[in-house]
């Protein structure tokens, strides 16, 4: 069977090995239900707290910080909508390069009488300081500003923007998805009260996620039932993904100071070919992540690139996968001043683990080959 060589790993990646060996007994004959009081349901718990201490332990939080949920978007909505349930109407601030599954739950959040404000990023799709200042005047409740966009792989000063909102009497949240495993993501150095993982970015299964959150955050549940999760996350837990998810974790920060110069050698060399070839680089600020890049050729609109990109045997995007039913523009690259026929040209690689030099240089090859023809095709029907 014909597999493209897969160059989209900030949509998702293959589940690790040992990830996969963690998770079989509890797909078997592991069976319990954690909440029994019985030895099938005692095993069932010690796992899940042992899963528990190794996602806390990947970001320097405490195990008892650690809410389960199945996946990113759950974990921002439990954040946003937990906090605004606990406290009076007022203002939600998002960057505008945020996620759907943090601009969505902030767009509700009006129905309840909150204002939502977008703050705006400068051309390199940094969070603009004057906006920032602005927003910060304006007394927001809540806050939620991505580490890593999952698009461009811009990072954002997420310490010093956290020790402004906090001092405004703000909570602020960062969604680090797309952070982990790529950059050291550090819960207590970040300053935050809150912060998203998701297991299937760095090699875990689908459908996990948590919420680290401060202990001093009062939260509703989003899901009300037999109390999991503290309370905040009722329902029997998926332990095999939760398993999983830990397993991730571990094996996601013993590789990854290896892994961070590797990807990043191979980012900079394809970065050096598609620039040879007329391609525009939507962001080339110094602080993003090793392995993204995110760009475009003039006339040539990224869905069409990326579909014979994928006959001709590689797997990328043309923007965020979650976005990928959404026929307008990258909203990210709008926000960044990207005019939208532009932004239409947009075509994202992200690179992984199982990513090799050999790869990188024949997507190359094929890239300059199909960008070629398309142009040919464009003057001939001119």
């Amino acid at each position: 069977m014909f597999a493209p060589a897969y160059l989209d790993w900030n949509a998702s990646t293959p589940v690790d090995p040992a990830v996969r060996e963690a998770m079989l007994p509890w797909l078997d004959a592991s069976f319990g239900n954690a909440s029994s009081r019985h030895e099938y349901g005692r095993r069932a718990r010690a796992a899940i707290d042992a899963a528990r201490a190794q996602v806390a332990a990947a970001v320097n939080a405490h195990p008892t910080e650690v809410i389960f949920t199945s996946g990113g978007s759950e974990a921002n909505n439990l954040f946003l909508k937990g906090a605004a349930a606990m406290m009076k109407p007022g203002l939600v601030a998002v960057s505008a390069i945020e996620h759907p599954c943090v601009r969505e739950p902030a767009r509700q959040l009006r129905r309840l009488g909150w204002v939502m404000r977008e703050v705006a990023v400068d051309v390199h799709g940094c969070i603009d300081a004057d906006d920032w200042k602005s927003t910060l005047e304006a007394r927001p409740s809540l806050v939620s500003v991505m580490l890593a966009n999952n698009e461009t792989g811009v990072l954002q000063d997420i310490g010093a923007l956290a020790t402004q909102a906090k001092a405004g009497g703000a909570y602020i949240h960062t969604d680090a998805v797309q952070a982990l495993g790529k950059i050291v993501v550090d819960f207590r150095a970040l300053g935050v009260n809150a912060l998203t993982l998701s297991a299937h970015k760095i090699g875990g299964p689908l459908g996990a996620g948590a919420l680290i959150v401060d202990k001093r955050v009062e939260l509703a549940p989003l899901v009300a039932g037999g109390g999991q999760e503290r309370g905040l996350r009722s329902g029997t837990e998926n332990v095999a993904a939760i398993v999983g998810f830990g397993a991730a974790c571990e094996a996601a920060v013993a590789r990854m100071s290896k892994e961070q110069r590797r990807l990043a050698d191979l980012r900079d060399s394809l970065d050096a070919v598609l620039v040879a070839a007329g391609a525009t680089l939507f962001s080339t600020a110094p602080a993003r992540l090793p392995n993204t890049c995110f760009f475009g050729f003039d006339g040539i609109d990224g869905e069409t690139l990326v579909g014979k990109l994928d006959r001709a045997g590689f797997a990328c995007a043309s923007g965020s996968a979650c976005s990928s039913a959404n026929p307008e523009p990258s909203h990210t690259l709008l926000a960044m001043g990207v005019a939208p026929d532009t932004a239409r040209t947009a075509v994202r690689v992200s690179l992984g683990r199982d990513t090799t030099a050999k790869q990188v240089t024949e997507f190359g090859g094929a890239l300059i080959r199909i960008v070629d023809e398309l142009k040919n095709l464009a003057a001939m029907a001119a």
